[in-house]
Parts: C-alpha cells; sequence; structure tokens
C-alpha cells in the first residue's frame, strides 16, 4: 500500500510540474525546445528525479536574494571551480521547488529561507539543460534543472558545505563584473523582473 500511495504522490507531483512548466513556457515561449525537452523526460521517465534515471534527470537550483534584493548568495563549486547558484540532485524528491530549499539549507547553513510562489504556484524561475562530463563510472549525462527564487536573511552566519570551496553573498555590480556565464545572468535578470512584477509572495509554506 505504501508503495502504490507513493506511485500515486508522484505522478501527482509530475502532473502538477507539467503545469508549472507550461506557465513558464507561457512567460518565456522562446524557450520552448529547452521546456519541451524537460516536459518529454517528465511524462516519460517515472524515475527522472533519480541519479540513475540516464541519459539525464531532474536537479533542482535556488537563486538566493537578500531582503532587500541588493545582494545574491553563490558558491563557489568544489568540482567546477565556479561561482555558481546553490542547488544539486533530486534524490527522489519528485517537487523540485522542495529539492532546491533543501539544497538551499544544505550548501548555506541557512535555514528560515522565503520560497517565492506566484498565483500559479511554485513555477520555475528558469530552466536549463546542461551536460555533466563522464567521471567516476558515471556516464556524460544530462542535467534537467529547474531553479526557483528564494530569500534568505543576510545577517546570519554562512556555513561552506563539503561541496564548496567557498560561499559568500554578492552585490549587483559585482555579480555582473565578475560572472559571464550566460545561465547566471540569466537567473539574475528573471529574478530581478520577478521581483519587479510583484505577482507572488514569498512563503515559508512548502506544500
Amino acid at each position: 500500500m505504501r508503495e502504490v500511495n507513493e506511485e500515486q504522490a508522484g505522478r501527482a507531483h509530475r502532473d502538477q510540474l507539467q503545469r508549472a512548466l507550461g506557465h513558464y513556457l507561457a512567460r518565456f515561449p522562446g524557450e520552448g525546445e529547452t521546456v519541451e525537452r524537460i516536459r518529454s523526460l517528465v511524462a516519460g521517465h517515472p524515475d527522472c528525479f533519480e541519479r540513475t534515471c540516464l541519459p539525464g534527470h531532474i536537479t533542482g537550483s535556488a537563486w538566493i536574494v537578500s531582503p532587500d534584493c541588493s545582494k545574491y548568495l553563490m558558491t563557489r563549486h568544489r568540482i567546477f571551480d565556479r561561482w555558481l547558484q546553490l542547488g544539486g540532485h533530486s534524490d527522489g524528491c519528485t517537487q523540485p521547488h522542495l529539492v532546491a530549499l533543501r539544497e538551499a539549507e544544505e550548501e548555506s547553513g541557512l535555514s528560515g529561507f522565503g520560497l517565492y510562489r506566484e498565483l500559479e504556484g511554485f513555477v520555475p524561475l528558469d530552466v536549463d539543460i546542461h551536460t555533466i562530463a563522464a567521471r567516476a563510472g558515471v556516464p556524460a549525462h544530462a542535467h534537467f534543472d529547474l531553479r526557483y527564487l528564494l530569500m534568505a536573511s543576510v545577517e546570519k552566519p554562512l556555513k561552506i558545505s563539503d561541496e564548496s570551496h567557498d560561499l559568500r553573498w554578492f552585490e549587483r555590480n559585482e555579480l555582473m563584473e565578475m560572472i559571464h556565464e550566460e545561465s547566471v545572468l540569466r537567473m539574475l535578470h528573471k529574478g530581478d523582473a520577478a521581483l519587479k512584477r510583484q505577482r507572488g509572495d514569498f512563503v515559508h509554506s512548502f506544500s
């Protein structure tokens, strides 16, 4: 019975994600090819939230802003040795916004995050598909990354995780000077636009 309930919950969460991706596509119609690839993965692979799903699987990322929206929390990734948003594997969690929240907490040592929810629900801030090179017996595969907008206090101490070389808040001008990766700059601009639209709120209830 437990397996049946988990399967039903997983199906409901995949349907919920498909609707969220539909709302995302309506806002960013120019990203149709990327969105359709993600939707096909979700529709065709019930195990899309597991690392064992190849050639790719769903991951979750957090674009984290300060309460006054003037600073952005970034991590210098240990493997890639680049400043990136916080995030990671779903590892079986079928709700990507909760993956983003979990990874934000684990990789920063912070708690009490606000997660941005719009009228349509937890619609991703951004989506991205990128290839991960083969290593340590794991073949090359794709991360189908869903990014969400979070807010955290800059007053609380940060704790660098084993997955990072460094972790710190950046002001906007610092970030613009340092980051040249299109994917990260896209999140920066989309986050600013979402906050300007004011169509949602940062919530602390994440069902």
